[in-house]
């Protein structure tokens, strides 16, 4: 029996874990898919947003300049990649302008700090390559970035490390509640309970259905957007945002912590939850826009696309609450959901303990964990000596992000290991430079063969019905 059962292992699922996993409490997370961060938070602009956008007095604008604050200590402590790059907010006109002001009242009251309007003169020193008709912007110094699915593997990590259990490959098919706790099935096991905190993304409301809460609906949001190689690193510094307008808030060029360039979304409602297809009108609209703002764009430098779901609520803000006492509803959790994502965990333990459930802080609770990317972090001499203790540092195994056999080695067995190549490469980087993993995929294949003792034709890509291989070359050709 767990005391609490948090269905769904995005980033908001991992950062509740880890805010509980420091009290005396039996928890588990659980996951339909068969890594941590499948779902949105591996498919998102990345953005530790200052909090300027919400409107006053929103769950959205409490939480997100809340959870923008604790991002910094939270990154620092879970090793995890954090930049306070800063933020703008770009006008070309005087229409612009009076909506920057809104933005700019808009933030003080939510208590965003240091915001600033800036004229062309003051842009230009900040951003040299936009364009010559950038006139105005809102500039947000707290604005920053990080990974978020780097920031999920690591939180849930640290919550397992500190005695939190993580069931994947499990999808929560029916919730029965009994006198004082529930019983959830996958229709072949089941998890007993006393609370569940529902935080499933996309399927939050199929989850609440499940218990009578009809009380909301969830819906997807495409969001496409073009990654462009290392090799146009510093092309931008701020992430830069357009003026919102009726027709949205338009297309965002930001740098990743990885010195990637990433522009996007792309905000287009649809209706199936699985449709993460990119379209050709999509890139059109981010192409297009891209160029109005930077001129210099170099296209010929992309190195893939993708597209993310975001959790649309159909209430225009989070929906955090409880359902007859011991059941959470963590829902429509969108944009800025990764940046209030410290700050959500922090109120769904208060909901908890209104709620009845009695905490007690571990005395053994770690906060620390080991940053993945610590040997690509190292200076040349640190390098050394590490691969003189590990001689497994010393062979490249992903060319382009030149990630080593011992990091892979390394993040298969740490929690949560990675079962499949796409969980190696949001640990690692592998697959990620400019071949996608042309070069590397067959030798992980390999690896995680050998590692996780089965046959090399049963790793996957991405879990189940994501088969890579088929059979050997040589039965293939009627040579074996």
């Amino acid at each position: 029996m767990y005391d609490v059962a948090i269905i769904g292992a995005g980033v908001v699922g991992a950062m509740i874990s880890r805010t509980l996993a420091r009290y005396n409490l039996k928890i588990c997370v659980i996951e339909k898919s068969n890594d941590v961060a499948t779902g949105a938070t591996k498919a998102n602009s990345a953005i530790v947003h200052a909090g300027f956008d919400a409107p006053v007095g929103t769950l959205k604008a409490k939480l997100n300049v809340k959870g923008s604050k604790m991002m910094e200590d939270i990154a620092r402590e879970l090793g995890v990649k954090y930049k306070k790059n800063g933020s703008l907010v770009i006008g070309f006109c005087e229409e612009d302008l009076n909506e920057i002001k809104k933005l700019y009242k808009r933030g003080i009251e939510n208590g965003v700090e240091n915001l600033s309007i800036l004229g062309k003169e003051e842009i230009n020193k900040l951003e040299p390559n936009l364009a010559e008709n950038v006139l105005y912007a809102l500039y947000a110094p707290t604005g920053a970035i990080i990974c978020p699915y780097e920031l999920a593997i690591a939180a849930l990590g640290n919550a397992m490390d500190n005695g939190v259990g993580f069931i994947r490959n499990f999808e929560v098919k029916s919730i029965k509640k009994f006198d004082g706790f529930f019983t959830i099935t996958n229709g072949e096991k089941e998890i007993k309970t006393k609370y569940i905190v529902n935080s499933a993304g996309l399927y939050a409301d199929n989850i609440a259905k499940m218990v009578g809460d009809n009380s909301f609906e969830i819906h997807p949001r495409r969001g496409e957007y073009i990654l462009f190689d290392k090799e146009c690193r510093g092309i931008v510094k701020q992430t830069i945002f357009r003026t919102p307008t009726k027709m949205g808030k338009g297309i965002l060029l930001t740098p990743t912590v990885d010195e990637n360039i990433l522009l996007g979304p792309t905000s287009v409602d649809i209706s199936d939850k699985e449709n993460k297809s990119t379209t050709a009108e999509g890139f059109f609209h981010i192409i297009s826009q891209g160029r109005e703002n930077l001129p210099s764009l170099p296209l010929n430098k992309n190195i893939t696309s993708f597209c993310g779901l975001r959790a649309v609520g159909d209430k225009g803000d989070f929906i955090i609450n409880s359902f007859e006492n011991n059941f959470i509803n963590v829902a429509g959790i969108e944009s800025p959901g990764l940046s209030a994502s410290p700050a959500i965990a922090e109120m769904v333990k208060d909901i908890l303990i209104e709620n009845g459930l009695s905490m007690t802080l571990k005395e053994n609770f770690n906060p620390i964990r080991k940053s993945m990317s610590y040997f690509a972090d190292a200076s040349i001499e640190e390098k050394n000596q590490i691969i003189k203790k590990d001689n497994s540092f010393g062979k490249i195994i992903c060319r382009c992000e030149k990630i080593t056999l011992g990091e892979i080695l390394e993040a298969i067995r740490t929690n949560p290991k990675p079962y499949d190549l796409d969980g190696v490469k949001r640990r690692t980087r592998s697959q990620m430079g400019r071949c996608q993993g042309g070069f590397c995929s067959p030798y992980i294949v390999d690896i995680l063969a050998e590692e996780l003792n089965i046959p090399y034709i049963e790793v996957t890509k991405s879990g189940k019905n994501s088969v890579i291989n088929i059979k050997k070359l040589k039965e293939v050709n009627g040579n074996g």
